[in-house]
């Protein structure tokens, strides 16, 4: 091929282009990345639900969720996972409206809630530990632990990652790259919220009740 060919070869890709700008940078896929993300949690939560209606029901001559569970403490540790969401939303609409401090705030909000959480699923989890409930005692524990603790450690994770942002938005405030954070934590938040609601309703309540 001639030079000739190459340089008209080269207008046609480049110069033709109309979304062709030498001196743009784009910014890195990370809302669609982070979406990918969360489809793998999404297949990781799916096997371990089957798992656990497969095994659920084999409680190996020990003691049945209606045993263990106590439902009014699951309730309020749910309730404030729900409203950690809620709040995690206000913290959002601050942040659309450009008020730096009331994003701080709500975000606080939504950490308070996320920890009271985690501390009562702590206390379930000890207080199962002390009956003797582990889980190496049957199929049902077994698969009971690796669900609900699954979920408590993206909790936990989702609870750090907000406070280092805070720590970024108390330092840098309300910059794009803030902002972005702020939206793929929202997206991650929302999301163990809807697990929580399948383990709820699978685990605690069809355990209870059925």
């Amino acid at each position: 091929m001639t030079d000739s060919a190459v340089n008209d070869a080269e207008k046609f890709y480049v110069l033709d282009d109309p979304h062709h700008d030498g001196d743009h940078t784009h910014e890195p896929p990370t809302m669609l990345g982070f979406w990918v993300y969360l489809m793998s949690d999404c297949l990781i939560f799916g096997i371990l639900f089957a798992v656990y209606a497969v095994l659920g029901q084999n409680y190996a001559a020990g003691p049945s969720p209606a045993d263990l569970f106590d439902i009014e403490m699951i309730l309020v540790a749910t309730f404030a996972l729900l409203f950690s969401s809620v709040t995690f939303g206000f913290a959002v609409l601050r942040m659309d409206r450009g008020d730096l401090r009331g994003t701080i705030f709500w975000l606080v909000i939504t950490g308070l809630f996320g920890a009271a959480f985690l501390y009562l699923e702590y206390e379930e989890f000890s207080h199962l530990w002390h009956l003797g409930a582990t889980p190496m005692a049957s199929a049902f524990l077994s698969s009971f632990f690796f669900l609900v603790g699954t979920h408590g450690l993206h909790v936990t994770a989702g609870t750090i990652w907000l406070i280092v942002l805070l720590v970024q938005l108390s330092q840098r405030g309300l910059t794009t790259a803030n902002t972005r954070r702020v939206m793929c934590l929202s997206l991650f938040w929302h999301f163990l919220d809807l697990i929580w609601i399948g383990v709820y309703s699978l685990v605690y309540l069809t355990g209870v009740l059925l």
